[in-house]
């Protein structure tokens, strides 16, 4: 068990830098009165700092046969994610690098600078079957790292130069940058972006995605999107019952208000060491409401803080599943917003030669 006094690890989503067990690692334990006898020596800790580590990996492209999820292939050009997100479900994807799900996942990064490259040589291997990539479906593929190193984006220039279609979910504005790109793969038929937006409270938003874009900047991102003819997509994820989920008819009817034609909601899932790391962020910012977060998430989940299961972990159930369900129904049906479906065009596929042009069709 790893023991945290309760007060905020500022500008860090996980209030510890636990190690999982499930590797037969071994645990550190820190009570609050051998931490406070440290700092009466030391001083306060040193301020956390962001460290990327470049990884050569030997590929690229991740195959899945997930029934529950849209795609089958994706590309996660970082390990790891500086937005620092509480509930991210990718958190426990680090201790298989004998690292921290907590505060590590958040600071010690890796980047794989060969991502374009490795995924030009899978695209141009004979027989290859071309359906939509999906960038972000393990840690975010523009967070603030992508500034310097630019791999989502000479990844989506691949994708544009080969016509293969690609769809980007993200919680940064800093989407906008690759707009020129984007616009062009929309008229194309090649690109869908979805953005999430967990709140309307910008201090509520700090406490559970610390370093992402603020809301108000990931709807401005939305709509500007839907100007420059970019298919998109809000996602209302996750919805935390009893934190987040007040929010829910108002950001429905704040992204049927700027033209955005879909948005659905997914339900907190907490796999793993996610679990303990979002009790101790309750325990942290919310203690007076914790066992009520935590016994709604339970009745929904047939008991248990997560359902790990095919099918049903992505559809939870019970009378407060249905409410939100209820709730999100009459909010779209007031907002406007119909099912929307996003068809890419995978036909015009081109692949590129080994030494880096575009094969002859």
């Amino acid at each position: 068990m790893f023991h945290v006094k309760h007060s905020p690890v500022k500008g860090r989503g996980a209030q510890s830098g636990a190690v999982p067990t499930r590797f037969g690692l071994a645990t550190r334990a820190l009570d609050g009165d051998w931490r406070d006898y440290v700092e009466s020596l030391d001083g306060p800790p040193v301020k956390l700092r962001t460290t990327v580590t470049e990884e050569r990996a030997k590929s690229i492209l991740t195959f899945n046969q997930s029934p529950d999820v849209p795609f089958d292939r994706s590309v996660n050009a970082y390990r790891g994610c500086e937005h620092g997100c509480i509930y991210c479900f990718a958190r426990p994807t680090h201790a298989y690098h004998d690292l921290s799900p907590g505060l590590d996942f958040e600071t010690k990064l890796f980047a794989k600078p060969d991502a374009a490259r490795l995924l030009r040589s899978t695209l141009a291997k004979k027989g290859y079957d071309p359906k939509p990539i999906a960038l972000g479906t393990n840690t975010d593929p523009y967070q603030p790292i992508e500034r310097d190193y630019r791999l989502t984006r000479a990844v989506l220039e691949v994708c544009l130069e080969t016509r293969h279609p690609v769809t980007i979910t993200t919680k940064s504005d800093r989407v906008l940058v690759d707009a020129d790109l984007l616009a062009e793969m929309a008229r194309e038929k090649l690109v869908a972006v979805a953005i999430s937006v967990t709140t309307l409270d910008p201090g509520l938003s700090a406490k559970l995605e610390p370093r992402c874009a603020a809301p108000v900047k990931r709807l401005a991102a939305l709509e500007k999107l839907v100007k420059f003819g970019v298919p998109v997509h809000c996602s209302i994820s996750p919805i935390i019952p009893a934190i987040t989920d007040e929010f829910l008819e108002s950001i429905v009817a704040r992204v049927g208000a700027i033209g955005v034609p879909s948005v659905g909601w997914i339900p907190l899932r907490l796999p793993h060491e996610v679990a303990p790391l979002f009790r101790e962020w309750l325990a942290v910012h919310f203690p007076e409401r914790a066992g009520k977060v935590m016994g709604i998430v339970r009745e929904m989940r047939g008991g248990r803080d997560n359902d790990p299961n095919f099918h049903s972990r992505f559809n939870p159930q019970g009378v407060w599943a249905d409410l939100i369900r209820a709730r999100f129904r009459v909010a779209c049906r007031k907002a406007g917003i119909a099912k929307a479906r996003f068809d890419l065009d995978a036909s015009r596929f081109r692949p590129p030669r080994s030494d880096g042009q575009l094969a002859l069709l």
